[in-house]
């Protein structure tokens, strides 16, 4: 189910604190565990795989001399804390959990009852961190999740926007200034970091292939930051929605019957493993009916990282602004879906390839066009430079064009 109307292309600039001052995230290699969007099966960079390999005997001396420096890597490692009491701070700097392998932490049948619910709460709470963050006008309260042990939190965007200061408090009591890393209103993700280390990390799952009527579980920090977390359970009731939130329409959002109230923002969507398939969106997206948003993890993640390493995220841009095919339009070119473009901004990428004001975009890159909202997400899965082939009907004959994307000036479509 997608949502329907006009996609802008002018959005507000961004304010998001581009903090230089913290180190960037250590490379997949160094990392005790890659999230699946790193890995060959996971759509994203992952261990190249060799053309061919050497000779079966010349790779049993190679496994062979690998593990015999691996126990002495790790007999020189206790070594170390024998003599001292402690690790080296070179071995403990390049400890950092960023996500911990997704395993289940409760069968599927155990969230169909309250016991089941409640162990997968309990096992979140520890990565669960209560915000009150201090606005021009007052306070307001909001959950974050932490995502990396060295002190590294997602959150939602919109929840931070205006906040001049932020305190975080722990599930075990402990209080920390939080420092905004970088936000990413068009995705509503942020960053927020503390000053603390081996810190619980949330299991992060795949957003991919969600499936609707799927048991689901969001989870929030306390009202007041006590020790029992907000839980609400329910299903995943559609995916790739469109949704309003503040100024901004967020676009590919999990939709949920599963609200969680003033400080849900922030928080977790729980799958029926116990992994975190999304962050709950602002109170203010949740509609008129009472469903509840979430921005998916493996978007979270992707942005996440980027905000951590250059302080704001980078998306493909077209430079158009389209809406969903007009309801007769199909019917004249029999087409099952696509975008029309109402307005192109001058000198974009889109102006450069030739595409113009009605135009009806019905490919990119060989893939049908369901939608506006469904170009504003494929777009934004590319990188600025990148090249996509765009196939649109202009005055009832089908052309084609490529497009070498660029960047929005505050990093969005």
């Amino acid at each position: 189910m997608q949502g329907t109307g006009t996609v802008s292309v002018m959005p507000p600039q961004d304010d998001a604190d581009d903090d230089r001052g913290f180190d960037p995230p250590l490379p997949p290699e160094d990392r005790l565990w890659r999230h699946p969007s790193e890995t060959a099966g996971g759509g994203g960079p992952g261990p190249a795989t060799p053309a061919s390999g050497p000779a079966p005997t010349r790779r049993r001396v190679i496994w062979s001399t690998a593990l015999v420096a691996g126990v002495t890597g790790v007999a020189l490692t206790l070594g170390v804390l024998a003599i001292t009491g402690t690790f080296s701070r070179d071995v403990v700097d390049r400890v950092v959990v960023e996500n911990v392998a997704v395993s289940p932490v409760v069968s599927s049948p155990l969230l169909r009852d309250d016991r089941g619910v409640t162990v997968v709460a309990e096992r979140i709470a520890p990565a669960l961190a209560h915000l009150v963050l201090t606005q021009p006008g007052g306070s307001i309260r909001g959950t974050a999740v932490i995502f990396r042990s060295d002190g590294m939190l997602v959150t939602s965007a919109e929840l931070i926007n205006d906040a001049e200061a932020i305190e975080v408090v722990l599930a075990d009591g402990r209080r920390f200034e939080g420092r905004v890393r970088g936000r990413d209103p068009f995705t509503d993700v942020a960053v927020v970091q503390i000053a603390a280390n081996d810190l619980p990390v949330a299991v992060l799952g795949s957003s991919t292939d969600l499936v609707v009527g799927a048991a689901s579980v969001a989870i929030g920090s306390p009202l007041k930051g006590g020790s029992a977390p907000l839980v609400s359970s329910g299903v995943i009731s559609a995916v790739e929605r469109s949704v309003p939130a503040g100024e901004e329409l967020l676009h590919g959002m999990i939709q949920t019957d599963t609200p969680l109230g003033e400080t849900g923002s922030g928080g977790a969507l729980v799958d029926a493993n116990g992994s975190v398939i999304g962050i709950i969106a602002p109170i203010g997206a949740v509609d008129a009916t009472g469903f509840a948003f979430a921005t998916p993890i493996n978007l979270v993640w992707r942005v996440a990282e980027q905000l951590i390493t250059n302080g704001h995220a980078s998306h493909g841009w077209l430079g158009i602004e389209c809406t969903d095919v007009r309801a007769t339009f199909p019917q004249t070119l029999a087409l099952q879906g696509g975008a029309e473009i109402v307005g192109v901004r001058a000198e974009s990428p889109a102006a450069l390839a030739g595409l113009t004001a009605d135009d009806t975009i019905t490919e990119i890159d060989g893939e049908p066009v369901e939608s506006a909202s469904s170009i504003v997400m494929t777009v934004r899965d590319h990188h600025p430079g990148d090249q996509i082939a765009v196939g649109y009907w202009r005055d009832g004959e089908h052309r084609d064009t490529t497009v070498i994307l660029g960047e929005q000036p505050w990093g969005g479509r």
